[in-house]
């Protein structure tokens, strides 16, 4: 039985998949091939890269005009700026592939001495040269992980390869594809030896484009799970299709962790005719975020890094302002973090989840909460008490716990989630909508009670204007977003950060009748 694949390229005969070359512009690579072109192609982390890679390789090999071969060179990381070790390994690691792809030993023969001759600064240039002398074919190389390599390193390589450009196809490989997460035009390699900092476009200057490879589409999200359901006759419901495209909006990892969840994660096939429904795709979510997959886990790590946090800040405020520049963009963009089109927002909603969820974990650790105190009789969430209890423990700690996230500018509006979260884990589901310039932070409580669903919202403002427009504006917002999820409740938020007033002129809470008759609690704080 085939089943989802969640960690390495895809083996068809093993993984349900959307074939590799499909996802491909399979004609505009082949041209540039064809023009003895050097390029790029770059994606987010398990998006498919090395498997497009493996797959083109074995096309090309499989006709009769060129000779291709793959090298992943992350191997090289480990040696940092030991540009000779680094060099090993890659000619290492170059010569196994070529003579398990091609069954060539020619450079097994003569890199050591070729290293030795010319140094790590030439060895690379000089073995490429021999060894397409030597072939009767054009040689295309496929670099894969070339992001994985730092400094001087990386310049050694993207030099090398740029040296010998001029001798191909005949000295040289008729065609270098570079494989990464980030365009090599967008790299500032920080040379030690230099003592400068060296934009990725001056050292490989020699690219001719920049391929992106992008996620599934909403038909080929359902071409993969279909596989399944065609293979052991389980099916997903309509509801369950449409939730894991919505959640993941295509995200290949997040699609086949889902279904591999739901499908196979208790390795019973006594239940295998059970069709999978909506709530076992978004319990698969909850139990993934949980669990901090490597996927996701190495995601949220560059949560801390400066440029990335320049970007998130304001979309979790829902700020008006913000200070990112354009190549901040396309690192987090790069990273997969962000869409790849406008209106700028988080890629799916299961990053949107795991976002501020990441950034309050010490905080949902440390609030002593107790979701039953909360719980009605009939099971049901008292949400005034509960945003009451907020209200009383903001005034009392929020200085002192907004100040220990990182990011303080979206600090009351995670630390209301923190609290939010500690509570409804327990038994229900918050869902967040958040962007640039919404002037909002939306949020959903789903909990379940009995045979039904309730929904509340809770929408999020800092005070900017006068309090009566801030409100006047947030109760039209908080109607439209009820109206949007048919939600049975709103609460509206307004956090004023301005220095110098009381608490006493801060905190209140009233209900008030938006213009379309929805009653709405208003809480300050």
């Amino acid at each position: 039985m085939r089943f989802f694949n969640t960690s390495g390229p895809v083996v068809a005969a093993d993984h349900y998949c959307i074939p590799p070359l499909e996802r491909l512009n399979l004609a505009d690579v082949r041209r540039l091939i064809r023009d003895k072109r050097y390029f790029v192609l770059h994606a987010p982390r398990q998006t498919g890269k090395t498997s497009a890679l493996l797959a083109l390789r074995d096309l090309l090999n499989a006709e009769d005009t060129y000779r291709c071969v793959y090298v992943n060179i992350e191997g090289g990381q480990a040696a940092r700026e030991d540009v000779e070790q680094v060099m090993r390994t890659i000619l290492g690691e170059l010569a196994s592939w070529a003579r398990s792809t091609l069954g060539d030993e020619f450079l097994d023969d003569i890199w050591p001495d070729i290293l030795t001759k010319y140094g790590p600064h030439g060895a690379l240039r000089e073995a490429l040269t021999r060894w397409t002398e030597s072939a009767p074919k054009p040689l295309v190389l496929l670099i894969d992980e070339i992001d994985a390599l730092i400094g001087d390193s990386l310049l050694s390589v993207l030099r090398q390869l740029r040296a010998g450009y001029v001798r191909r196809p005949e000295g040289f490989p008729q065609s270098v594809v570079l494989c990464g997460v980030r365009d090599v035009r967008d790299y500032r390699i920080q040379s030690t030896a230099e003592n400068a900092l060296i934009a990725g476009g001056s050292a490989f200057n020699i690219r001719a484009r920049s391929l992106r490879l992008g996620d599934f589409s909403r038909d080929e999200v359902i071409a993969l799970l279909n596989q399944h359901t065609e293979e052991t006759g389980q099916v997903f419901t309509t509801d369950a299709l449409e939730t894991i495209w919505t959640q993941t909006q295509g995200q290949p990892y997040l699609v086949n962790a889902l279904a591999d969840e739901t499908c196979f994660h208790d390795g019973d096939t006594a239940d295998r005719l059970r069709p999978i429904t909506a709530d076992d795709i978004l319990e698969a979510q909850e139990q993934l975020i949980l669990r901090r997959e490597t996927h996701l886990d190495q995601l949220t790590d560059k949560l801390q890094e400066e440029r990335v946090q320049r970007v998130i800040e304001p979309l979790l405020s829902g700020g008006e302002d913000s200070d990112f520049s354009t190549r901040d963009l396309e690192y987090v963009r790069d990273l997969g973090l962000i869409a790849p089109n406008d209106p700028l927002r988080i890629a799916n909603p299961i990053y949107a989840e795991i976002v501020p969820r990441e950034l309050t974990y010490a905080a949902q650790v440390g609030l002593n909460e107790d979701t039953a105190w909360y719980v009605t009789a009939d099971g049901s969430l008292d949400v005034v008490k509960l945003m009451t209890e907020f209200q009383t423990f903001f005034r009392e700690h929020s200085e002192h716990w907004v100040t220990r996230f990182q990011y303080q500018e979206a600090g009351p509006q995670l630390l209301l989630q923190a609290f939010l979260q500690r509570i409804v884990n327990s038994g229900g589901r918050i869902e967040r909508e958040y962007g640039l310039g919404r002037g909002r932070t939306d949020l959903l409580i789903v909990w379940p009670q009995g045979e039904q669903t309730h929904k509340i919202v809770i929408e999020c403002k800092l005070l900017h204007k006068s309090l009566e427009q801030t409100i006047a504006e947030g109760l039209e917002q908080t109607a439209e977003y009820m109206d949007r999820c048919d939600a049975e409740a709103g609460h509206l938020v307004i956090f004023d950060r301005r220095e110098g007033k009381r608490w006493e002129d801060k905190i209140f809470h009233f209900r008030r009748t938006s213009i379309s008759g929805v009653e709405i609690d208003v809480w300050g704080m």
